[in-house]
């Protein structure tokens, strides 16, 4: 799924502010430069004019600051390293993290959609990819969770 749809979903879900936005980011990075505007700029549609890609380097912190401002920072642990390259199934397993879902959780999210999926299905989204057993995650059914979350998450049916 693209990077500025995936941040416009969540934008969306949580009802966060383009300031807000910027400051779940900068809880995963304080040092990274972005601003309002660029913010802004992510959010619009691809034909429109100022339009800019989100790059999963902002995507990536954006998905960090989410878990920081849900859960908090165990300030004992070391930092870890910034994902270089967000896949969709990354995507799953931030959120999943951010919002403290179970398998259960995540399986209502999905019916809530209308896209159930098996628990092995799901089950393999969150194995490491080397396994025999992973399976990316594909846009329809990141999709399909995002919006069962909103569903979940903002009480819209």
């Amino acid at each position: 799924m693209i990077n500025n749809d995936v941040l416009r979903s969540i934008r969306y879900m949580l009802d966060l502010s383009d300031p807000k936005v910027v400051e779940i980011v900068h809880l995963a990075d304080p040092a990274f430069a972005l601003d309002k505007a660029q913010v802004q700029a992510f959010l619009k549609k691809d034909e429109d004019p100022g339009y800019a890609p989100c790059d999963d380097a902002v995507l990536a912190r954006f998905l960090d600051g989410l878990v920081f401002h849900y859960r908090g920072r165990d300030e004992r642990l070391p930092p870890r390293p910034l994902e270089t390259r967000i896949t969709n199934n990354l995507v799953l397993k931030k959120l999943r993290v951010a919002f403290e879902l179970k398998d259960l959780d995540m399986h209502q999210a999905f019916a809530d959609a209308g896209f159930p999926v098996s628990k092995p299905e799901l089950s393999a989204l969150f194995r490491q990819s080397d396994h025999k057993n992973y399976r990316p995650c594909g846009d329809q059914m990141l999709r399909n969770f995002l919006k069962g979350l909103t569903l979940r998450i903002r009480g819209d049916k």
